[in-house]
């Protein structure tokens, strides 16, 4: 697959709920995670598609998504990288704080996979 249909498969599968079916899929074993900021319990970087799965478990295990939209994909003249925009309405479960979520995830591909994921926050 080109990194403009794996671009196109993930925004469908997130779009459809199955974001964990994305990482399934289309990630490689060895990827990287890159969040825009971390916490003591959820670093910045994650690395292995274990804790990349685990990563986005403990999200849903946390959040009560009241609104997903993905956006993309977003294609260059690079043949290896693809962007997609996120916005994501959602409560966190520990302190009933409503947020809008809107991030920017630059995505590499190599060898038919996502090798990597980059997100990037807007800030107000």
């Amino acid at each position: 697959m080109t990194n403009t249909q794996i671009g196109r498969k993930l925004v469908d599968l997130c779009n459809a709920g199955k974001s964990l079916e994305a990482v399934d899929t289309l990630y490689d074993d060895k990827i990287v995670s890159i969040e825009g900021q971390g916490t003591d319990e959820m670093p910045a970087r994650t690395e292995g598609i274990q804790a990349v799965r685990g990563k986005n478990v403990w999200w849903y295990d946390h959040h009560e998504v009241h609104r997903s939209k993905v956006v993309g994909p977003f294609c260059g003249h690079r043949d290896d990288q693809f962007a997609a925009l996120f916005e994501t309405d959602v409560t966190d479960k520990t302190s009933g704080q409503r947020l809008q979520l809107t991030e920017m995830a630059f995505y590499t591909v190599r060898g038919g996979k996502v090798v990597q994921e980059e997100f990037l926050y807007l800030q107000g």
